[in-house]
């Protein structure tokens, strides 16, 4: 299966990964591709054929699709991830789709995976078909209580089978990335479950949210694109202090791309 390959823990985009076409036009080359990507997708998971392997090489495919723009992807960290020894739950900042498009690629070559997401994704119409097969803990966000009761019983279950939990814990995305929203809810599952939690720090502001369809807004190659991992944090007592340095490191590395 085709890879993500590192040099020195890094990697970053090489200089001939981008097309004439998708210069030209980088919106209509990265949806055409992203669409079709989708389709098939959905296709093979209605018929139970999307494996692990499936998700993670259709996600390293929207990755090559943006860089096929222009866009320059750098990827840092991966060490901490590659050196896990258990299923850990991995906290991030929420920027755009690319998030949850892009993560895969980067995460389940490595350990399985899956995430924390709202209801109305399992409902997207042709996603919700690769997002059901993923197996990922569905909230509600109408009651925080019921939310993180689910969050616990349905994440410890994922992850006593192996499968590490991805989890973007603000109240909505956005390149604003305000402590206040963040919430502690990823720390308090990897305290109970007794797996470390993998802080990651994203820049993904390229793809924008559309006007018409959020989803799907305007692709901006000149807008570089980050995803840093920080080494694994064992969490103890409330997870107070552990919660801090997840939002420290987040805010680090935002302040050094910007």
């Amino acid at each position: 299966m085709e890879k993500l390959t590192y040099t020195d823990n890094h990697y970053h985009t090489s200089k001939d990964a981008s097309s004439f076409w998708g210069r030209l036009f980088p919106s209509f080359s990265f949806y055409t591709s992203f669409l079709a990507n989708i389709y098939f997708s959905s296709r093979k998971a209605k018929c139970g054929k999307y494996d692990d392997e499936a998700w993670c090489l259709s996600s390293l495919k929207v990755l090559q699709a943006l860089e096929r723009t222009g866009l320059q992807i750098s990827i840092s960290g991966i060490e901490h991830l590659q050196a896990l020894k258990t299923p850990c739950v991995i906290v991030g900042n929420h920027v755009s789709m690319m998030d949850t498009v892009i993560v895969p690629a980067i995460v389940a070559q490595e350990i399985p995976m899956t995430f924390i997401i709202k209801e109305s994704l399992m409902d997207y119409p042709v996603f919700k078909h690769v997002m059901r097969s993923r197996n990922p803990i569905a909230l509600s966000r109408k009651n925080p209580r019921e939310d993180l009761k689910k969050v616990l019983h349905e994440g410890q279950k994922r992850l006593e089978q192996g499968i590490s939990v991805a989890v973007f814990p603000q109240t909505t995305r956005g390149t604003d990335f305000n402590p206040k929203q963040f919430n502690s809810i990823g720390v308090k599952l990897a305290l109970k479950a007794g797996v470390p939690v993998l802080p990651l720090a994203l820049k993904t502001d390229a793809w924008t949210n559309g006007r018409l369809i959020k989803d799907l807004g305007r692709i901006h190659p000149e807008v570089s694109t980050h995803f840093a991992f920080d080494a694994p944090i064992t969490v103890q007592d409330k997870g107070k202090e552990e919660h801090r340095q997840i939002i420290e490191f987040i805010s680090k590395k935002l302040k050094s791309w910007l």
